[in-house]
């Protein structure tokens, strides 16, 4: 089984895309969340693989990170959830909203999942939230170290403010993961420079 690939992006669309491994060409397919953190194409990349085989057939299903990957596992565990809508919902909702969506039990966010009805959305519930609380701890600590100098309130206001303005919330995640926010930032400045990434 394929767990993990590590290559040349030779080819993306949010369909799907190519990794060129040793002139090997790997199809993937990824969610929208994996899809807005890669880089540009001929660019080095890995990806964590969930290998799916059924009724002879194989597909990879491609992740930026390790959470992403462990939470669809999770996913396609659950009754009536296959790995693309897993795939889906994890296009709808980063991670981290998904995770606390399910511990709080918000039927709304939930359902609000392209192909989520009130049914699915309760299995979801029922069967995952004690499965994911783990991995939710996990997430949260990762996404604290990710917080530049240690400024989390900063960086949050910094978040909520372009996904305010209209950029995509792993964009805007991304745009900040690419600047310094030192614990004495002001948002201005950190708003100024995460507009100046997104800008080029």
């Amino acid at each position: 089984m394929i767990s993990q690939l590590k290559g040349i992006l030779s080819y993306k669309t949010p369909e799907g895309l190519t990794v060129d491994v040793n002139g090997v060409g790997y199809d993937v397919v990824v969610s929208l969340t994996t899809f807005y953190r890669l880089p540009e194409t001929g660019s080095p990349v890995t990806l964590q693989i969930y290998t799916h085989v059924a009724e002879g057939t194989l597909a990879l299903f491609g992740f930026s990170d390790l959470n992403e990957k462990n939470v669809f596992k999770k996913l396609i565990g659950v009754s009536g959830i296959g790995p693309k809508l897993a795939l889906t919902i994890l296009s709808g909702l980063p991670v981290h909203e998904l995770m606390e969506a399910i511990a709080a039990e918000n039927m709304v966010k939930l359902t609000g999942i392209s192909g989520i009805g009130r049914k699915t959305a309760e299995r979801m519930i029922i069967e995952l939230r004690d499965k994911l609380a783990p991995l939710a701890a996990i997430a949260s600590s990762e996404r604290a170290a990710a917080i530049h100098g240690g400024n989390g309130r900063t960086y949050e206001e910094a978040l909520s403010a372009l996904v305010n303005l209209g950029y995509h919330r792993t964009i805007a995640e991304k745009a900040l993961g690419q600047i310094k926010i030192r614990p004495d930032s002001n948002l201005e400045n950190v708003l100024k420079d995460s507009l100046g990434v997104l800008s080029r």
